[in-house]
């Protein structure tokens, strides 16, 4: 079983800048397609960036051009650097891997409030 730990949340201004990141456990940890998700109140959980094990990646249009998605196969660890923030990026971040939903563990995710 996968364990995932997010962290880097905090409280931002609009135009201000957050760096996520997310730990895994597990040595399988490079194979797997991984992604950032996000889940705002009373919205449903949404995928906002992916990347592939070779570094190919993928964003949704709401923060593309704004947020970048990088991974460290070596230390299992995906990042979100995320720029030009918007108050509707408020919300509770998640790692996870978009394949493999069924059977790896949501982690405790890290909020994110972008407010002045």
């Amino acid at each position: 079983q996968v364990q995932l730990v997010e962290s880097g949340g905090g409280l931002v201004r609009p135009g201000g800048s957050l760096t996520l990141s997310c730990a895994a456990s597990g040595s399988i940890f490079a194979i797997y397609t991984m992604g950032w998700f996000r889940q705002a109140p009373g919205r449903q959980r949404e995928l906002v960036a992916a990347i592939t094990g070779g570094g190919s990646t993928n964003y949704a249009d709401s923060v593309k051009g704004r947020f970048t998605i990088s991974r460290d196969n070596a230390k299992n660890t995906v990042y979100l650097q995320m720029n030009s923030l918007k108050p509707e990026d408020t919300a509770v971040y998640y790692c996870n891997a978009p394949g493999k939903l069924a059977s790896w563990s949501w982690g405790q995710g890290t909020q994110v409030t972008v407010s002045s």
